[in-house]
């Protein structure tokens, strides 16, 4: 089989390359799955260049996450079948075929288009353990930048079913609309200079109790401008490629708390069981048609190298991903 490889951490344009590798076998637990999607997140690319939280061993198979076909059965398994369509999370995705844990897989219905369907975890599952560990309740007010990413449009849309309200901050004022065509409102641009102000304004001066930055650098502060006392800052990301700032007045006179959160660290507030069963919910969702994702350009797996580049493009409207075969 084809699969994509980096032999040294480094520029994804630069490192990245396809070796043909022998199919790997399922142990116990596990079925060999043909990828059909895997997409490209950040962490990713992170992972490649070395700056994410930790360093695979080398040579490494990239890739995090896929939808695919189950081929083969390793011993044991009995909830899934071979050819069903399955997604979840993996590793070494980014090959023609890969391994995956039986028990974390779930079926996936062929009312769901295969785009959608390989992004069922990194970034929903991101958004629903992210509105869980903040602990808010109905009626009270967070904020999140770079609110117009699929992240901040899966927490938008779960906290209003939770009845939690969502300041969502973007960079540009075309992105408030785009947010307001899929029914997020409560959104301001950061190009008025007077933007924290009109977000004053969208809450009616109500508390912001916690805020989300996926920017950092000077974002981090700006939110904790609006963010009222004993308040929180959750670092999620840092699209800005600098380290959080927070001015010692936002951070010792608010008496705030600065927490970080990753994913692939595992969850404190939430069970195994209970993080399957918010996947299975994601699929169900997309299922009725009510949780779409959208893949901007999907490239071979030879052509890595270009997709990683095309994964940076600002303003796509939707993923990158590799296609298996």
């Amino acid at each position: 089989m084809k699969a994509v490889v980096f032999d040294e951490f480094g520029s994804p344009r630069n490192v990245l390359h396809v070796e043909e590798r022998p199919l790997p076998e399922p142990g116990p637990g596990h079925v060999r799955v043909k990828m059909v999607l895997s997409p490209i997140h950040n962490h990713d690319l992170m992972i490649v260049t070395g700056h994410y939280g930790y360093k695979p061993p080398l040579p490494h198979v990239p890739g995090t996450e896929a939808m695919g076909v189950v081929d083969k059965l390793g011993e044991g398994v009995t909830n899934l079948a071979v050819g069903q369509r399955v997604t979840g999370g993996g590793s070494a995705t980014w090959a023609g075929y890969y391994i995956g844990n039986a028990a974390s897989l779930v079926p996936v219905p062929d009312s769901v288009d295969d785009a959608t369907a390989c992004q069922l975890v990194s970034m929903p599952l991101s958004a629903w353990r992210l509105l869980g560990e903040l602990e808010v309740s109905a009626g009270e007010w967070i904020v999140q930048n770079a609110a117009n990413g699929a992240v901040g449009k899966i927490i938008a849309k779960l906290a209003e079913e939770r009845g939690v309200r969502v300041l969502n901050v973007v960079r540009r004022e075309a992105a408030i609309a785009e947010l307001a065509a899929e029914g997020i409102g409560d959104a301001v641009s950061t190009e008025h200079e007077d933007w924290q102000e009109r977000a004053r304004a969208i809450t009616g001066g109500a508390p912001i109790r916690r805020a989300l930055d996926s920017i950092a650098g000077r974002a981090s502060d700006e939110l904790m401008d609006l963010v009222a006392d004993e308040g929180w800052l959750v670092s999620f990301g840092a699209l800005s490629g600098r380290p959080v700032q927070i001015s010692a007045d936002n951070l010792l006179f608010k008496r705030a708390i600065v927490k970080g959160f990753w994913a692939a660290k595992p969850s404190t507030f939430h069970t195994p069981e209970q993080i399957r069963g918010a996947l299975i919910e994601f699929v169900q969702k997309a299922a009725k048609g009510e949780l779409k994702l959208p893949i901007a350009e999907v490239f071979g797996l030879d052509q890595a190298a270009e997709a990683a580049e095309a994964s940076n493009t600002k303003g796509r409207l939707g993923k990158i991903a590799l296609r298996g075969s």
